[in-house]
């Protein structure tokens, strides 16, 4: 593995584990050259690749690191921690490998992305659905917010997010 800091290609491995989905495994590392230390995931490649069925009927070989941008862009600089959106990220993957052979419709893949995301923030939930279910109206926002604002608080994400009263 080339070291992030210095570039040499001579490293040990201080730690190994399986991730929380058994998906892949998390590696510490730590540099002969430089001694500092960094973080691997390596992850089994699925011999049948996933392929996203997009909207206009195009075939893409299924990519996270797309549903990551993604998840990055609707949480913006919202609090949520990085390996919060990369769990996310996982989650989605491992449940498509599971319950997907060959080819999953990219309706499918934001579905879940949103319905993840609607329960780990509600102001990232929004973002990501304004553009996956192409709200046209205030209406339709305006919908989408009661929705969110009728349910428990615990439900929605973060406790307090709505105002100490809210919930």
């Amino acid at each position: 593995m080339i070291c992030p800091y210095c570039g040499v290609d001579d490293d040990r491995v201080i730690d190994s584990r399986a991730t929380d989905g058994g998906g892949s495994i998390r590696r510490r590392r730590e540099c002969v050259r430089c001694e500092k230390r960094f973080t691997t995931y390596e992850r089994v490649e699925k011999t049948a690749r996933l392929m996203v069925v997009k909207r206009d009927g195009d075939r893409v070989p299924f990519d996270p690191e797309s549903i990551l941008r993604g998840v990055q862009a609707a949480c913006g600089k919202r609090p949520i921690a990085e390996d919060q959106k990369e769990a996310l990220v996982r989650s989605v993957e491992d449940e498509l490998h599971r319950e997907f052979e060959r080819e999953v419709p990219s309706t499918e893949v934001g579905r879940r992305v949103a319905l993840k995301l609607r329960a780990l923030d509600p102001i990232a939930y929004l973002r990501f659905a304004s553009e996956y279910y192409e709200f046209r109206s205030l209406d339709e926002v305006l919908k989408e917010v009661e929705d969110l604002m009728s349910r428990p608080r615990e439900v929605r994400g973060h406790p307090g997010l709505f105002g100490e009263g809210a919930g």
